[in-house]
């Protein structure tokens, strides 16, 4: 009988090696290598799974290129306007999706009150970590009548050839694995979720979507750190990663695509929290925007964009006394680096000292933007609440400031005047070189033109 030999894996990046080392070699992290035991190998070819479609018993042949005919695939429709934005217009047959996000963020329960929304879809959900019973429960808090979930059916198995033998009997139209650190196969070595296992698996489960024509969506964890659990091969495997992501203290939820291999990754959906599930947020300005702010310092609307999607948010800073003589920087929904940035330009090429000024910046609802547009927004609203003045009610901004102080041209300038005018303001800031381009005769708001920030500033604060 074969006997058993011992590797040491990498959890962070899964490099081997035959012996322990303290800082691997690959991703320099310390401390990281686990003891793991190689089982001998099983008889027989546990990979040729009989899977609906197959085209094993062919032979390969390869074809040129320009014979191939391009088909136009029929995607599945979610029911669901944001989901189906992000995944570039719906499901693609065949396809396999990486999910990601924080415990506790809503990541089943977006996936469970999607599937509960289509009764005409034979879905088989996997759960490698909940009982029947807790699903159940769930499921009863989101279904809205008796006929959502009649095609749904769940199996609670961790085995990845036992998902293939039920899938084989159920004929699914849609597979969730709920969550792929959680399932383990007879390919790979070690305990479920190590970097071996998690491979392998993803491995398999992208096989049989490929070849069954099912789609698969898995159910991914993160680390401490923010990145998908287990080895980095398993976003290269996978046809799209989607990012589950928001403050639990707020109601808001973004769903961003970090990698799409049949829509753009430039594209996120926004949901609200509530008792009944997840809700889609169909106008996100209107729900960002605290109107009775109006007349306070410290706080600025800029005109983002996320995607291919126009979003007004409120810019809120806080300036005080260094009262412990260190100056604290602090940032949330924001980068601090870029922060400090700003307020470097803003006391060198403005005169404001704020040296010695503690700065606190925080985006409103909860959101990360990542968009450089609302740079001039951040300076105003540090600014407005350094000498606690409010800005001209009804404005809005967008511009991104260089080092120099300039106003920086930015894109898709016509939709963000667009936006900011369906929402109701009559002014709107904007970098001279992106005012040229626009029609302002066929606008019913107040274009105003910079190219400094002395010049926004001066607009803003007479």
């Amino acid at each position: 009988m074969a006997k058993s030999k011992t590797m040491y894996v990498c959890d962070q990046c899964g490099q081997e090696s035959s012996q322990w080392v303290g800082k691997c070699p690959s991703c320099g992290a310390w401390n990281t290598f686990k003891e793991i035991h190689i089982a001998p190998p099983v008889k027989g070819n546990p990979r040729s799974v009989p899977v609906s479609g197959t085209l094993r018993g062919e032979e390969p042949k390869f074809r040129p290129l320009l014979s191939i005919q391009a088909a136009l695939q029929q995607r599945i429709d979610t029911g669901d306007e944001e989901f189906n934005r992000v995944l570039g217009g719906g499901i693609v047959p065949g396809s396999l999706v990486l999910l990601g996000g924080e415990p506790g963020i809503g990541k089943s329960t977006l996936l469970l009150q999607t599937v509960l929304r289509l009764p005409d879809l034979r879905v088989l959900y996997v759960s490698g970590e909940e009982s029947e019973s807790q699903l159940k429960l769930r499921a009863d808090r989101l279904m809205g009548n008796a006929q959502e979930g009649q095609n749904c059916f769940v199996l609670c198995e961790t085995s990845l050839e036992k998902i293939y033998e039920q899938a084989q009997q159920l004929q699914p139209q849609l597979i969730i694995v709920d969550s792929v650190q959680a399932i383990s196969s007879e390919q790979g070595d070690a305990f479920p979720g190590s970097p071996s296992q998690v491979r392998a698996c993803a491995v398999g489960l992208l096989r049989f979507a490929k070849e069954s024509g099912i789609p698969v969506f898995l159910v991914g964890h993160i680390t401490k750190d923010g990145s998908l659990a287990g080895p980095k091969i398993l976003e290269h495997i996978v046809d799209a990663v989607l990012q589950f992501e928001g403050d639990r203290q707020h109601f808001y939820r973004v769903l961003r695509g970090l990698k799409n291999r049949f829509g753009s990754t430039d594209e996120l959906g926004i949901y609200e929290m509530q008792g009944s599930g997840l809700r889609p947020v169909s106008n996100p300005s209107e729900m960002l925007l605290n109107r009775e702010n109006e007349g306070m310092s410290g706080v600025a609307v800029a005109s983002a964009i996320e995607g291919a999607r126009p979003l007004l948010i409120e810019t809120q800073a806080l300036v005080s006394s260094a009262v412990y003589g260190t100056p604290q920087r602090s940032a949330t929904g924001f980068d601090l680096r870029r922060l400090n940035m700003l307020l470097a330009v803003l006391e060198k090429r403005v005169g404001f000292k704020l040296a010695q000024k503690d700065v606190f910046l925080n985006i409103a609802g909860g959101l990360r933007v990542s968009d450089t547009a609302i740079d001039l927004s951040v300076i105003v609203a540090v600014l407005s609440s350094n000498v606690d003045t409010p800005i001209l009610g009804a404005t809005c901004l967008a511009g991104e400031v260089g080092l120099s102080g300039e106003i920086r041209p930015v894109t898709h300038i016509q939709q963000r005047v667009a936006e900011a005018e369906r929402q109701g303001f009559r002014r709107m800031i904007v970098p001279r070189q992106n005012a040229r381009s626009l029609q302002t005769d066929r606008l019913s708001i107040e274009i105003i033109p910079v190219s400094k920030v002395e010049d926004a500033l001066r607009h803003l604060f007479n």
